[in-house]
């Protein structure tokens, strides 16, 4: 395995039967669930059915409230970074973001949470259910001015949590017609 978490776009959801039509590669990140993955999926979460392992371990989210949400994030996060990479960084994401639009985000998680052996499909209902709301909650109130201590943080770290790689070609690729 590449131990990493992939993020797609597609219009619709895959289900047990199918996955979309056509779906779009985002981003990978190696050995973490990035931050900017789970804000990405932030909006409107649900379990779906992963589009490549047979567990139901893929995370389906609002696609324009997910990259509002990290925009906003990274525009405060820019506030108090003083790196000429962080700007042409959070433009490359945001031009590849708005390139790769559809109506979902499709978060494959199954590398990255099999890793402790444990079970998968409660490893991502935990994701769902706790860790992208806590996330979520925790950028909203640093976009409000309300967590100062843990925006720092993520400023002091910025590459851990955003620095993915962003491509039209992932390790796990679909066609796109």
């Amino acid at each position: 395995m590449a131990n990493r978490s992939y993020l797609y776009s597609a219009e619709t959801l895959p289900t047990e039967t199918e996955n979309p039509t056509r779906v779009n590669c985002v981003s990978e990140h190696r050995w973490d669930i990035p931050l900017a993955h789970k804000l990405l999926v932030g909006r409107e979460p649900r379990v779906v059915q992963s589009m490549i392992w047979d567990p139901k371990i893929g995370i389906g989210a609002d696609y324009a409230g997910g990259t509002a949400l990290l925009l906003d994030l990274l525009r405060v996060v820019g506030e108090g970074v003083d790196e000429p990479e962080f700007a042409s960084r959070v433009a490359e994401i945001a031009a590849h973001l708005e390139k790769q639009s559809a109506a979902f985000f499709i978060l494959e998680t199954g590398e990255m949470i099999s890793l402790d052996g444990g079970d998968v499909e409660e490893a991502v209902e935990q994701l769902v259910a706790t860790d992208i709301p806590r996330a979520v909650a925790r950028a909203e109130a640093a976009i409000a001015g309300e967590d100062d201590e843990w925006l720092e943080s993520v400023r002091a770290s910025w590459r851990d949590h955003f620095d993915s790689h962003y491509s039209n070609v992932l390790y796990f690729s679909f066609p796109t017609e």
